[in-house]
């Protein structure tokens, strides 16, 4: 699994001009399922996801994460992270997973993050044409592969 994870002040996510997900302060996530992922991956990237201490402390220290401030997910599935533009000028998608792997490992990575203890997960919706709207907070921005762990 890959993901663009990036702090926020809030977030929000429209399809056909509707808001199907909004968030305060915490964390847009874009997630990518590439093929070979499972419930493993999906376990370690939640945990890695709510555990990360990106949010600062009194002492303006890097030292709180979406957990300790109570913040909140926005959660969108993003196939083109798993895009390769190595060669040519037009990326290819073969390591993205399959709609019918990828949507219940998506619906998993949501689980698992509830189980990591995040009180709010909205997320957008899996197959459309979105826009994304995000307010950046620092700009604090990781990008995080389990291949790579």
């Amino acid at each position: 699994m890959r993901a663009v994870y990036q702090r926020v002040l809030s977030a929000s996510v429209s399809v056909e001009g509707e808001t199907v997900g909004k968030i305060g302060r915490g964390i847009l996530l874009f997630l990518g399922v590439e093929e070979g992922d499972g419930s493993e991956q999906a376990e370690k990237l939640a945990g890695k996801v709510a555990a990360l201490r990106v949010f600062s402390d009194e002492q303006g220290k890097m030292n709180r994460s979406v957990l300790d401030i109570g913040g909140e997910i926005l959660l969108i599935p993003n196939f083109t992270l798993c895009g390769n533009c190595r060669h040519g000028r037009r990326p290819e998608f073969l390591a993205a997973a399959r709609p019918e792997t990828a949507e219940p490992l998506f619906r998993t990575f949501v689980d698992r993050l509830c189980r990591a203890g995040v009180q709010t997960v909205e997320t957008g919706v899996f197959g459309a044409d979105m826009r994304v709207f995000a307010e950046n907070d620092g700009p604090v921005t990781l990008m995080l592969n389990t291949k790579e762990w």
